[in-house]
């Protein structure tokens, strides 16, 4: 009798949970704002990849702000700019999405960055770097975007940069340059 009843007992814990989980992936699928603000982070990320800015304009707000590391980014054409000046320094560049959670006003996104930069806004050669990026919507249009390094990533990068700040000798180069009488 001990068997039947946990035989039952375990057949529907596996039905509550399944209906459960079948209900979450349905209620979130079908809330076609979170759906289309989805679409638009696509689109931007399309974007970085390929250089075309044509789509740009039906998700991109045109009082958008981009708050990045070195100061916020204001409009959509300068975020048009800044996607044209990343492909022109990254034409390799893949943006792989690893998780990414969305509703009606934010799309959460855990990205992957590969690539090799040409040494213009990074060092130059090959990266593999992750960050998450958070996007804010209205009226289905991006309006804001902020990008959160991992600090290992960050170090990694910052650790290049002062490697080409380097003379062989190991000094600075602007050292090197002021012992020399230049």
């Amino acid at each position: 009798m001990t068997k039947i009843l946990y035989v039952i007992f375990c057949g529907l814990l596996f039905f509550f949970i399944s209906c459960n989980d079948a209900a979450t992936v349905e209620a979130e699928s079908k809330d076609p704002r979170a759906q289309k603000n989805l679409e638009a982070s696509h689109t931007v990320n399309k974007a970085f990849e390929t250089g075309d800015v044509t789509g740009l304009d039906s998700v991109i707000a045109d009082d958008f702000v981009d708050h990045t590391d070195r100061g916020d980014i204001k409009g959509r054409d300068s975020l048009k700019a800044m996607v044209t000046m990343v492909h022109r320094t990254n034409k390799d560049m893949k943006m792989d999405i690893l998780k990414e959670l969305a509703d009606d006003e934010y799309v959460f996104s855990w990205m992957r960055f590969t690539g090799t930069s040409d040494g213009s806004m990074m060092p130059a050669g090959p990266y593999d770097m992750r960050a998450i990026q958070v996007a804010k919507f209205n009226n289905g249009k991006i309006t804001e975007h902020w990008e959160f390094m991992e600090p290992r990533e960050m170090m990694k990068m910052m650790s290049q940069m002062e490697g080409a700040g380097k003379s062989k000798d190991g000094g600075n180069k602007s050292d090197s340059a002021k012992k020399a009488g230049n």
